[in-house]
């Protein structure tokens, strides 16, 4: 066989090449040619007489060319332009390069809704809505936003308030994640809830009227940077306490509950030193203002809204207020008035024998056991005397109190209130977190320490752990008509402890305990017990 470029070539020695020899040549195929030769991308030299293309020496290389840019994603017109040099190849790459990224971003938003539409079980009804959502540019995303806020914000003067709210826009990501693009749905419905508006008004309304109080261009004005330092600050503060707080056990309105709270109230006067009238001492003003503010900032919708804006934006999401929140409240309603914490009990117990406060926790956990054993699974829905609190509701606060005085023996406060401690099987559970905390408190030598900024005595944890779990026992009793004469031979002692632990606490609304009830005649130990915690025996 001969040369391939030489058979291909046409007879009449001027060295052109047919459009059979110039596809053999560069592996592209005879149509192609010859669509890109209509296309005036690769013009033949001459024709024959019977009229077939013939192409010069140089249209390999510029076949070449042409494959390469169309393989780039590049446009006829555009490569036209190119190969007739009315714009240079430089030019050409860069608009191309810009045009696919635009593609690519539309490319990844795309596989976003998709990926979305997958993880969330995304109705067919909502997929225009969350498609057109994600389309939206940042301009258009900002302005959904901004339109809410003016509004919410007419008449309102809050411009410090303002300005950090409409700083704060959804910038979505160029490739967001499944969650951005969630968040941003999601959000983008919220900001359609009058409730988000009306809660972000009472806000705005709150600041104008606790705003630092500056005249213009005084010396002394206050640095906005240094101040919003200083809040961030107190409120990280109240929040790790009250956090703390809650893991270790302490009820708002106990007694040791008062120094938390000193602490946090002390650290907060500071920067209250430009408003309206600020405190200068803890005492009841103070506390009052300060609930009234953490009351004001208590807005659920409005924490979702920072969340959500976080979350859509990868911005670090902030800690949610909700425990601390509730925790210091209550705390501050049930201490109207500074005062000192009665350390009376953790005295009188250094006299009490170790072996007692433990014999009384396994008195009370044998009686009680045998009565969760009693628990039938209908009587999971029963309601107890625990307002709001159903049977299974009271046996799961049960297992938590037992796992959370065992952790804090370890030197490890659980923080998972919340979850789910019973499971299917409502007596192991009880069971199991009874051994648990005997072996704790007998293996870690904690009837012998103390715990905590306040060194609350080992024991008296021990012993509330017991009032505890005694008093509820009562409650579950009654709950499913059971006899509420548990643990005889503890309860009096067991009564004793909770007089010492909770003497000292506020009855007020929202209290752990109502007020103390009259026994009746007869009344069991338990009852007793029951009766001093606010509950009714009759």
């Amino acid at each position: 066989m001969g040369d391939p470029k030489v058979e291909g070539m046409y007879e009449d020695g001027t060295g052109l090449l047919s459009i059979g020899a110039l596809s053999r040549l560069t592996g592209v195929s005879v149509k192609t040619i010859r669509n890109w030769s209509d296309q005036d991308l690769l013009p033949p030299a001459a024709r024959t007489p019977a009229g077939y293309r013939l192409y010069g020496p140089d249209a390999p290389a510029r076949l070449e060319i042409v494959r390469s840019l169309r393989e780039l994603g590049i446009g006829t017109a555009a490569i036209r332009a190119v190969l007739h040099r009315e714009r240079s190849l430089t030019d050409t790459a860069e608009r191309w390069a810009d045009a696919l990224d635009a593609q690519i971003c539309t490319l990844r938003l795309q596989r976003s809704v998709l990926r979305t539409v997958a993880a969330r079980g995304t109705a067919a009804e909502e997929l225009p809505q969350m498609t057109r959502l994600a389309r939206l540019s940042a301009e258009e995303r900002r302005r959904i936003v901004a339109d809410v806020v003016e509004d919410a914000l007419d008449g309102v003067a809050a411009p410090a308030y303002r300005t950090g709210l409409l700083t704060a826009t959804p910038d979505l990501p160029d490739d967001p994640t499944p969650e951005q693009l969630d968040a941003w749905v999601e959000l983008a419905a919220l900001v359609r809830d009058p409730e988000l508006g009306a809660a972000l008004r009472r806000l705005a309304e709150f600041s104008a009227r606790t705003a630092p109080a500056q005249a213009a261009g005084a010396a002394d004005a206050l640095d906005p940077a240094a101040a919003t330092g200083a809040a961030v600050r107190v409120a990280e503060l109240m929040r790790t306490r009250a956090e703390a707080a809650v893991a270790a056990g302490i009820a708002p309105d106990s007694p040791v509950a008062e120094p938390v709270l000193a602490e946090l109230v002390a650290a907060w006067i500071p920067t209250q030193a430009a408003t309206p009238d600020p405190p200068a001492e803890d005492g009841p003003a103070a506390r009052t203002r300060l609930l009234e503010q953490l009351e004001t900032a208590a807005e659920p919708l409005v924490e979702r809204y920072w969340q959500l804006l976080c979350t859509a934006t990868g911005r670090p999401t902030p800690p949610s207020w909700g425990t601390a929140g509730t925790w210091t409240a209550a705390a501050l309603r049930a201490h109207r008035t500074p005062g000192e914490p009665d350390r009376s009990a953790f005295e009188r117990l250094a006299d009490t024998d170790p072996e007692r406060v433990l014999a009384a926790y396994t008195r009370v956990v044998r009686d009680i056991g045998a009565l969760v054993a009693a628990v039938r699974p209908d009587d999971l829905r029963r309601p107890t005397p625990c307002a709001g609190w159903t049977v299974r509701q009271l046996l799961d606060h049960m297992v938590w109190e037992s796992l959370m005085a065992a952790s804090i023996a370890e030197g490890a406060p659980r923080d998972d209130h919340t979850a789910d401690h019973l499971g299917d099987d409502h007596v192991a559970a009880f069971e199991g977190s009874a051994r648990t905390a005997l072996a704790v408190f007998t293996g870690s030598g904690m009837l012998h320490r103390t715990f905590g900024p306040y060194e609350a005595p080992g024991g008296l944890l021990v012993q509330q752990v017991t009032v505890e779990l005694l008093a509820h026992g009562w409650d579950l009793a009654r709950a499913i008509g059971a006899p509420t004469d548990l643990a005889p031979e503890a309860a009096a002692e067991t009564l004793e402890a909770a007089r010492l632990i909770y003497g000292a606490a506020p009855r007020t609304e929202g209290s752990s305990f109502a007020p103390e009830r009259a026994a009746p005649p007869g009344a069991t130990g338990a009852d007793r017990l029951a009766a001093y915690l606010g509950r009714s025996p009759d």
